[in-house]
């Protein structure tokens, strides 16, 4: 059986609801300001049409999250060094937590909106947990590293939106010093050089 393509409408529609939703979010003072009549108005659809396509609120930032995470994703899953599957541990996981640290700068209003939603927690997200999973598997394979389920967790807290949008957002942490704190951090945990 044949996978239908969307229809043109729903295809524009659903982009619509996108660029609507990431404008919103970037301008608001408070992610929880953001409603679905809010990006239904902006989007230029009917507030039905949004609930169809996404479920809830929470669908659709949890699509628009996706969308954009996406390189990200095949970078990880397919691409070269360092980011690749072939890069070593120790190399590897600095550049995985540069690049979530990253996406999540200049993803900010996104990713608050997504981890703060109160639906439930950030830490059951599939992207979470594809992070958390892929970092503990390659810290069992760094000697040194004790209990790599908990060292995966506390690596990853250090690029949550609320702590990055507090040191970006509220204390003005450059972005490189941010990274560089970052991989300093990495660096320490995993017992090598930064």
């Amino acid at each position: 059986m044949t996978e239908r393509k969307p229809r043109k409408d729903a295809v524009r529609n659903r982009a619509a609801a996108f660029a609507a939703a990431d404008t919103l979010f970037t301008e608001c003072r408070s992610p929880e300001e953001v409603t679905m009549a809010d990006i239904a108005a902006a989007a230029g659809v009917g507030k039905g049409t949004l609930f169809r396509a996404f479920g809830d609120r929470t669908g659709l930032i949890r699509a628009l999250y996706a969308a954009r995470l996406e390189p990200l994703r095949t970078a990880v899953g397919e691409g070269p060094p360092p980011l690749g599957p072939t890069t070593p541990p120790l190399k590897r996981v600095p550049a995985l937590l540069d690049a979530v640290l990253c996406f999540k700068l200049d993803n900010r209003h996104l990713a608050l909106a997504l981890e703060g939603n109160g639906a439930d927690s950030p830490y059951l997200t599939e992207h979470y947990e594809g992070w958390h999973t892929l970092l503990r598997d390659l810290l069992d394979r760094v000697p040194g590293v004790a209990e790599s389920d908990f060292t995966a967790h506390a690596l990853l807290a250090a690029t949550r939106a609320d702590l990055v949008e507090y040191l970006a957002g509220v204390k003005g942490v450059p972005r490189e010093e941010l990274r560089g704190q970052l991989a300093k951090f990495s660096a320490g945990v995993l017992g090598s050089e930064a």
